[in-house]
This record gives C-alpha cells, sequence and structure tokens, in this order.
C-alpha cells in the first residue's frame, strides 16, 4: 500500500463503486481481461474459489440423487428452432458456427471455407440438446426421473460486460431432469432453489430472497422462473442463481414421451436450474472492502498464511523449521470435512508488502511469527474480518485448538454484516413519490450509492413494468415465496399498487439491479 494512501484500494467502494471492483479483482489476482473481446482469464486464485464452490455445490447434487454428464458444446440451429420462445429469447446473444476449416487465401491470409450444412449455435444453454438425448433415453415410467448435472462453459454474445459478472464466455452448472408427474417437476424446481438459497447463505455467507420471476423476466420458454436475489453493498441487486419449471414445453419440443402404468403415451415434465462464475462476483460484492477481497472461510482457497518474520539471517532457519512445524500441525485440523489450507510465505521481499498481498487476497487468517514468537511458543495473529491493524498474539496451542471455531467466528461475522446491510437498505414503499424517491439519486456525482430493496405492492401491470425500468433502471427483482427469507417483507399481504391503485394480492421486490 502507498504511504501516501489510506486504503490498499484506490478508488473506494464510496468514490466510485464500478472502479473499486475491477480493482479488487486486480488486486486479489482473481481474473483478467483475455485477448478475445469480452472473455476473461481466471487465474489460480480465482479458479480455487470456483472449484471449491463447484466441490461444495457437487456435493449437494450428488447427496439429493443427481449425477453429472457432458452434452456437446455445439448445438445444431434447427434444435434450438424447435422450441420457438426459447430461440427468441436467446437468439441475440447466439455464437454461430458457419464453417468447419481454415485454408490459406492467395494473399496469405486464412479463410474460412467448408460451409456446413446445418449452422452450429456455441452452447447458450442445453436445454434442447439434452431434450434429444433425454428423448432416446426415456421410453417408460420406469426410466424416469432423469436427474443430470452438467458443468461446462457457456457463449453468449454480450455488448456490455463486466469480468465475473457478464461475460462473452462464462462457467456455470445446469442441472436438468424430466420426470413422469407436474408435482414432482415442481418439487424438483422449489428444491433445487432452496439448495442455492441454502449454498448461498451457509457457504457464501450471503442472505438471499427467494422469488418467482415476472412473465417479462421468465427464462425463455418456461412455464416459471425461480430465483435467488442478494443485495450488493452499492445497494443494487444480483441474481445468484435460477430454477425453472419448463413444464411440458421442451418435451413437446424435443418428443420426450413415456408409456405410462396404464401403457398411455405421455410427455415429460422437465425443469433446469443453474449458477455460474458470476457467484464469484457476488463474493467480492457482497464482502470486500476498500482494502481489498474478503472470503468467507468456507470458499477460501487457502485458510491461513504464515508469514516468517526474519530480520537477521542468523534466524531464518530457526524461524523456518518453527513456521514449517505450525503448517503441519493446522494442516492436520478438518475444517468443514477438509483439511485446513495452510500458505507459507517464504518468498524474499519487504515484510509489508507479503502483509498487505495476502490482505488483498482475502486470506481469512495471517499468522506473523518471528524469533520473539518462537521463543514464546506464540503466533501474532490477525484476521481479515477486521481492520489491518487489529492484531494478537496467540498460544500456538490455543490457535491449534481453536482455529475451528475463529474461521466460524469469521463466517458468521460476514453473514451478520451481509444480513445487517440488507434489512438496513430494505423498505416497505406506499406511494408512487415515495418509490421515485427512494430510487433518484441524491447526489449526482455518485449516482451508483443509493436506494436498496423496496417491497411495493404491484397489481401485475407490464406496461407499469416497463415504465419503471425506463425512468428508474427499476425492475421487479422477483416475487417473493412465503418464506423466512423475505425478512420483513410480508409479500402475502394484500393492499394497493402504488401505481395504478388497483387491488393488488401482495408486495414484490423492487430494485436497480446487475
Amino acid at each position: 500500500m502507498d504511504a501516501k494512501t489510506t486504503t490498499a484500494i484506490v478508488p473506494t467502494r464510496a468514490e466510485d463503486y464500478p472502479e473499486w471492483y475491477q480493482q479488487v479483482i486486480r488486486a486479489a489476482d482473481l481474473a483478467e481481461l483475455s485477448p478475445v473481446r469480452g472473455c476473461m482469464v481466471i487465474k489460480p486464485w480465482g479458479y480455487s474459489i470456483w472449484e471449491n464452490i463447484q466441490r461444495e455445490l457437487d456435493q449437494r447434487f450428488r447427496s439429493t440423487g443427481h449425477r453429472n454428464a457432458y452434452f456437446p458444446l455445439f448445438i445444431p440451429l434447427s434444435f434450438l428452432e424447435k422450441e420457438a420462445r426459447h430461440v427468441e429469447g436467446f437468439a441475440k446473444e447466439c455464437a454461430v458456427v458457419t464453417h468447419h476449416r481454415l485454408e490459406l487465401s492467395p494473399e496469405g491470409k486464412l479463410v474460412p471455407v467448408g460451409k456446413l450444412d446445418e449452422p452450429l449455435v456455441v452452447r447458450p444453454t442445453s436445454e434442447t440438446i439434452i431434450g434429444a438425448m433425454f428423448a432416446k433415453w426415456v421410453q417408460s415410467y420406469r426410466d424416469l426421473p432423469i436427474l443430470i448435472n452438467q458443468w461446462a462453459n457457456i457463449v453468449r454474445w454480450e455488448m456490455r460486460t463486466r469480468l465475473f459478472l457478464r461475460t462473452t464466455e462464462f462457467l456455470w452448472q445446469e442441472g436438468h431432469t424430466a420426470h413422469a408427474s407436474e408435482t414432482e417437476a415442481r418439487a424438483e424446481t422449489a428444491a433445487m432453489l432452496k439448495l442455492y438459497a441454502d449454498f448461498a447463505e451457509h457457504t457464501m455467507a450471503i442472505p438471499a430472497v427467494m422469488g418467482e420471476k415476472t412473465e417479462s423476466e421468465r427464462f425463455p420458454g418456461a412455464v416459471a422462473t425461480y430465483c435467488l436475489e442478494a443485495m450488493m453493498q452499492d445497494r443494487k441487486a444480483l441474481q445468484l442463481g435460477t430454477s425453472h419449471f419448463l413444464g411440458q414445453n421442451f418435451a413437446r419440443a424435443c418428443g420426450i414421451k413415456f408409456l405410462d402404468m396404464n401403457g398411455r403415451e405421455n410427455l415429460a415434465w422437465t425443469t433446469s436450474w443453474g449458477v455460474s462464475t458470476r457467484l464469484i462476483g457476488a463474493l467480492i460484492m457482497t464482502h470486500s472492502d476498500d482494502d481489498g477481497l474478503i472470503l468467507p472461510p468456507r470458499l477460501a482457497p487457502a485458510h491461513v498464511v504464515i508469514l516468517p518474520v526474519i530480520h537477521k539471517e542468523a534466524d531464518r532457519g530457526a524461524v523456518l523449521t518453527y513456521c514449517q512445524r505450525v503448517a503441519a500441525e493446522l494442516r492436520a485440523v478438518h475444517y468443514c470435512q477438509r483439511p485446513l489450507l495452510v500458505e507459507v510465505d517464504e518468498r524474499e521481499g519487504r515484510g509489508g508488502d507479503k502483509v498487505w498481498s495476502w490482505i488483498k487476497k482475502g486470506i481469512p487468517l495471517r499468522l506473523e511469527i518471528g524469533p520473539r514468537d518462537m521463543t514464546a511458543d506464540a503466533v501474532f495473529m490477525g484476521r481479515r474480518d477486521k481492520p489491518h491493524k487489529e492484531r494478537r498474539s496467540l498460544p500456538r496451542a490455543e490457535l491449534v485448538a481453536t482455529i475451528g471455531a475463529l474461521l466460524d467466528e469469521i463466517q458468521d461475522t460476514l453473514l451478520a454484516r451481509a444480513r445487517s446491510l440488507s434489512a438496513a437498505h430494505t423498505r416497505r414503499v406506499e406511494s408512487r413519490q415515495e418509490f421515485y424517491e427512494f430510487f433518484t439519486p441524491r447526489n449526482a456525482a455518485k449516482p451508483e450509492i443509493h436506494g436498496g430493496f423496496v417491497m411495493a405492492h404491484w397489481a401485475g401491470d407490464a406496461a407499469q413494468e416497463e415504465t419503471l425500468k425506463n425512468d428508474l433502471s427499476v425492475t421487479i427483482r422477483c416475487i417473493p415465496l412465503d418464506t423466512p427469507c423475505v425478512a420483513r417483507g410480508k409479500p402475502a399481504e394484500p393492499g394497493k399498487c402504488p401505481f395504478t391503485g388497483r387491488e393488488s394480492p401482495r408486495r414484490v421486490l423492487f430494485a436497480k439491479a446487475y
């Protein structure tokens, strides 16, 4: 950190939130732009976070009977055309392969030749290609349900991109299931949404509102789309994940049919659900501060870094030996069903620079160990959830015995902070004037820091929904479900729409969003 600055990240969140976000990614060495427009290179520290997300979610999927498979990156154009609403919804974002080889021209340039008989769409989502395979696999009710997940990359040709939040290519998981009854498919849709909500809260330390999307925000071709919406520190909403009840629309388009117990032919009922590397963006914007990244311990690539403090070359061997001993003891501890992950930073360089590099990476615990600590059989500990100057000496044996509790305390602190922010900036609004005032910046120089979540009545007027989007860049994020996730919202409470004056059965969640 520059001696002239008071924070490691410049600008701060209050000064320029979008640029602060980019600088946190750079300082933590998470990712960078690639030579291909709109695509990113995810660097080892960032990819380790994604691997931890994968591992945690994969265990949950497997425990509910889902199995991993893989389907092609290329989808025949005719497959997408089978479901009209689906292809219309994704048409503008599709990358299309039309040729199958390159040849050298007389001018010495490579040119595409060998035009394909049918164009291939680079996977924007996989409902149609997976549906085609389900149609082959399903003949009888005995073949159902099919519970499939795949970890894959996706291409959607975005015009405006931002690392992790919106890129042309991104990584995700997409679950696809087929069922014999509507009841079973709807139960699957709800169960996966709850699985995501539990993961967000207990692993990512991010509280989220579960709800249903309005018709205008529904996944193309779905009967119903359900989502998780979380508040970021700039008070905008970020959609963490979605779960879609597809009804029989894709089964009809793809020919997924089965004979029931009475020998009658029926169409299957299908679902799809997914989360992406956008979750890393959510972690950054929910927890990080003006000194860099802050990571919840349950997803951190490493839990502890040990920083040897060596002022005299004569002390080097003894200090490094002691540091490795502490590391070995900590690695023998299990945290959240896996060995504790410990880094020992033996790099050459100034101690202060090394400390700040780890602060900016968001590692939960820093242990500085020098000759005096070694003599006292202790460590000098700093926590990432506390100010960087707030450190204390801790006996080595006490550290080893309590480190799991320490990490849980950090995890709980981050969740409590996120809950507090969401509660402080969620408001029940009764009038149109109050609504417009809430979402109008008071300081034109900092338009991104204002507002939050509004719980207001809505009578289902699509035209009014579009008006709010045009006037304020505010959308209905979801129609909240009647669950404890809706803090103080009372969504099912009847009332009057503040925009039309018509009767409204419930409140919905409005916000500006990414």
